[in-house]
């Protein structure tokens, strides 16, 4: 699908896109709840309290089933940013990288020790959802990056050795934007990557990430999205970590029957690249969804990223209908990541006509106000 925002798509584009979008944070925000409860446990620590098998089911975190971490409270803020640069372009004054900073920066307002008649009521509708104001352990360098105003970029990056998967995690919405050529796509998810992480593979990675959804959201195969994403990071320096990762994930498909051994042997998922490659390899080897991510949070390393990032590369090849229904039930916030995934899919598809002269007070622009 090439389908350039503002041209005119057809019912069943429209419905696939729908469904590869909602896919993806779906998707994202259910591998997110899978690891979320042994985030961090080692595997033989997994397969103590849990059986032989590991977790192969949802577990509870945060007191309930199917919380969500930082990383799905964060996608969902990139989602709002973006789908406000969209609206900005009506304007003349487009810059996304900043639409998606400031989005950010409202979702750490939500992490700040105030009640509900401190928080301001002309942000838009997401940052009034209560269930995003919980602390769900997000990384020192997402903390640290977007707890000032000012704006890092790739010459001046913030936390430079940051190498945490915390930008890498919020990144998969960039992938959805499949009017953008796949450069641009991966330029956009680095320059906002480096606001809160300076090291080359922690927004590397991200580019990276983002370039091998957008192939999946416009149909292409997993593999061939790999591909397309080392070739367009080769040329950036650094790129070594994250091009080999993706290369390893590549080749261990081909290492027999998919298993925690071999997962083990891309690294523990501590650092972007290697989450990247766990994600990738258990996307790759993947019978069904459930398989998936069974395979991408049983290892020994911070299980949430590297089930988010696999939830959000299966939910976008195969849509929501894919997903466990049982699991997508009991996720946290379910209603709250239907609700804006449908909205962008409406902003990509139907642009102007949510946002024109015609908008009211209780319209669109209330919703993802342009300031």
């Amino acid at each position: 699908m090439s389908t350039p925002s503002g041209a005119v798509w057809g019912r069943g584009e429209q419905q696939d896109f729908r469904s590869r979008v909602r896919g993806c944070l779906l998707g994202g925000a259910v591998g997110d709840a899978l690891g979320a409860g042994v985030s961090t446990l080692t595997l033989d620590e997994m397969r103590a309290a849990y059986g032989g098998d590991g977790v192969v089911d949802l577990v509870p975190a945060y007191g309930r089933r199917g919380a969500v971490t930082a990383a799905t409270q964060l996608t969902l803020f990139t989602v709002d940013g973006l789908i406000r640069a969209q609206i900005r372009r009506d304007t003349g004054a487009w810059h996304p990288p900043t639409d998606v900073y400031r989005s950010h920066v409202r979702w750490a307002a939500t992490q700040r020790d105030w009640g509900p008649d401190l928080r301001r009521k002309d942000t838009g509708w997401l940052a009034q959802e209560e269930w995003l104001y919980a602390r769900r352990d997000p990384t020192i360098s997402t903390l640290t990056g977007l707890g000032d105003d000012v704006m890092g970029s790739l010459d001046r990056p913030k936390n430079p050795i940051a190498r945490d998967p915390g930008a890498l995690v919020r990144s998969a919405p960039f992938g959805l934007l499949v009017g953008w050529e796949p450069q641009l796509v991966g330029q956009l998810a680095l320059e906002c990557a480096v606001q809160t992480h300076g090291s080359p593979g922690a927004y590397l990675g991200p580019g990276a990430f983002a370039v091998i959804v957008h192939a999946l959201a416009r149909g292409e195969t997993l593999e061939a999205g790999v591909r397309r994403a080392l070739a367009l990071i080769a040329p950036q320096p650094g790129n070594q970590p994250v091009s080999e990762a993706l290369q390893q994930a590549l080749a261990a498909v081909r290492q027999g029957v998919p298993g925690p051994e071999t997962v083990a042997s891309l690294g523990e998922g501590r650092t972007a690249e290697s989450a990247l490659a766990v994600a990738v390899y258990c996307a790759l080897v993947a019978e069904d969804v459930r398989h998936g991510l069974r395979l991408a949070v049983n290892h020994d390393g911070p299980s949430a990223a590297t089930g988010t990032l696999c939830g959000a590369l299966l939910g976008t090849l195969h849509g929501e209908t894919a997903l466990p229904p049982a699991w997508v039930a009991e996720l946290e916030g379910r209603s709250t990541v239907l609700e804006i995934a449908d909205d962008f899919a409406m902003e990509m598809t139907q642009g102007r006509a949510l946002h024109g002269p015609e908008d009211t007070a209780s319209g669109w622009l209330t919703r993802y106000p342009r300031g």
